[in-house]
């Protein structure tokens, strides 16, 4: 949404239809529900399209009736075909939540907070057929910190990616910006999340840990076991210690400290089963937990 804004509030750019996902079922009432893209694009008086696949024919012969010049592919969430990409006159761009070549795939965000980076950013590069592999018109660059979480990122990113249409796609437009290639030695690859990941492993370091908790927080979220029902952990902080990794070594009115393979984590922030989010100072009052106590 906010990259679709931003092409429909910069003068240059006529906005000439918008393709999102078909509607889906929402809610407790299960009722279709069209994307906020979808309704951004109808209350703007958008031509708006939401196949269950753009590679059918009568997409294509859509957007030869659109007659755009580009196309701009935000978190569409489908591949592309070669046929699709061959309609415009200037190759489609497409934004991308990493700083590539570093994570090229689904889950840029989770996977650059899992694996500990400092930096991170939203890339603007030319489509190809290869993954997330076409030449780069620009980058944004954003800092992660100790207490950084995808859902924090997420709404930096989002902040950040219009500039990149603003300036660099209509300087590549405009003839004034050649892409620049990948380098090939520097890629990694952001496979896409599982729900089995969310599932702590206290033998693991408490930093790595902690970072998973992080990079999970939209989904699925970090769990562990105790008594036989799932306890998520929502916010931790490392701490220099050790003991039996999934062991409770310190409870305090605000907070527990489990021991990991290395270091500990001092847990603040929990949800029991089919409870809402609560501070540990109220956890402990319904669920009171000892030293020495193992979770997992």
């Amino acid at each position: 949404v906010p990259c679709l804004e931003r092409l429909l509030d910069v003068p240059a750019f006529e906005v000439a239809g918008v393709i999102s996902q078909p509607d889906k079922p929402a809610g407790r009432s299960m009722k279709l529900q069209s994307s906020p893209v979808k309704q951004l694009a109808v209350e703007r008086g958008l031509p708006v399209l939401t196949p269950e696949s753009a590679r059918a024919p009568e997409v294509l012969e859509w957007i030869r009736g659109v007659r755009a010049d580009s196309a701009v592919v935000v978190a569409y969430g489908q591949i592309l075909s070669r046929d699709f990409l061959a309609l415009f006159k200037r190759p489609a761009v497409n934004v991308h939540a990493s700083l590539l070549p570093r994570w090229r795939g689904a889950a840029p965000i989770q996977r650059s907070i899992m694996a500990g980076d400092k930096v991170t950013g939203v890339a603007l590069q030319v489509i190809v057929p290869k993954l997330d592999a076409g030449p780069l018109l620009g980058k944004r660059e954003i800092l992660i910190d100790d207490e950084t979480t995808s859902l924090d990122l997420y709404g930096v990113l989002k902040t950040r990616a219009p500039e990149l249409l603003e300036v660099e796609y209509l300087e590549y437009l405009r003839g004034l910006r050649e892409p620049v290639a990948q380098d090939e030695s520097q890629v990694t690859v952001a496979q896409k999340v599982t729900k089995e990941e969310g599932l702590i492993d206290w033998r693991m370091p408490a930093r790595e840990i902690n970072q998973r908790i992080r990079g999970l927080w939209m989904w699925p979220g970090s769990w562990t076991i105790r008594g036989g029902k799932t306890l998520k952990i929502w916010k931790t902080r490392v701490l220099d210690g050790s003991g039996a990794a999934g062991s409770v070594v310190q409870v305090t009115p605000g907070s527990f400290v489990v021991a990991c393979g290395s270091g500990r984590l001092e847990v603040s922030e929990v949800q029991p089963e089919s409870r809402a989010r609560m501070p540990v100072s109220e956890y402990l009052k319904g669920y009171p937990l000892s030293t020495g106590e193992s979770f997992g």
